[in-house]
Formats: structure tokens, C-alpha cells, sequence
């Protein structure tokens, strides 16, 4: 698997999106009141609110498509959530291709 995104729980989206592209010259990859996702250079990073989604790392897994817990998002993703050892949650996301939604 590779690795996709980090996501860290922040108390405003756009106050701290805002703060990433002034400081650490974030591109913005989507942004709403309740989650925005950024990129940097070499990965990116998904602000997200304590009532919305938990901390988490993603993974790019197609298993997302068969899993009976996974859930299409409304950027056109699809994931689940698993937790390791430790309790931490760990998001096994699928990006659809355009070859994926013709099918559908």
C-alpha cells in the first residue's frame, strides 16, 4: 500500500487552512466547514473537526470498493476506516478513475 494523507484535528478549517497556505505554501485541494485537504510538495494533509472525522492516516486501497463499511464521500472518494495495535484509525481510501465511474 502507499501512503495517501495525514489528517490532524484542528479547531477552525478555514482558520487553520488559511494558516498553512500563509506558512507552509499549501495548495488548497478542496475546502468546506467541515474538512479541508491540502497539498504540499510531497504529501498532503487533510484539517479536520473532532465532530466530523477522526485523526487518521490514509492508505491507497482498492479494497475500499468491496468493503461493506466503506462510504463514497462527496469529493468522489471511497474509504473505511480500520484501527491498529494502538487504537489509532487508519483510512483505506480509493480514488475513482474515470474508467470506475463510467461503469457505474
Amino acid at each position: 500500500m502507499k501512503f495517501d494523507h495525514v489528517a490532524v484535528n484542528v479547531k477552525s478549517i478555514k482558520d487553520s487552512a488559511d494558516w498553512y497556505i500563509e506558512n507552509l505554501g499549501a495548495e488548497i485541494i478542496y475546502l468546506d466547514d467541515t474538512w479541508a485537504f491540502l497539498q504540499f510538495k510531497n504529501i498532503k494533509i487533510a484539517l479536520v473537526t473532532n465532530d466530523q472525522h477522526p485523526d487518521h492516516f490514509a492508505v491507497l486501497d482498492s479494497s475500499a470498493l468491496s468493503n461493506k463499511n466503506a462510504v463514497k464521500h462527496r469529493d468522489g472518494t471511497i474509504s473505511y476506516y480500520t484501527k491498529d495495535l494502538d487504537n489509532n484509525y487508519i483510512e483505506h481510501i480509493y480514488y475513482p478513475s474515470k474508467k470506475d465511474l463510467k461503469s457505474k
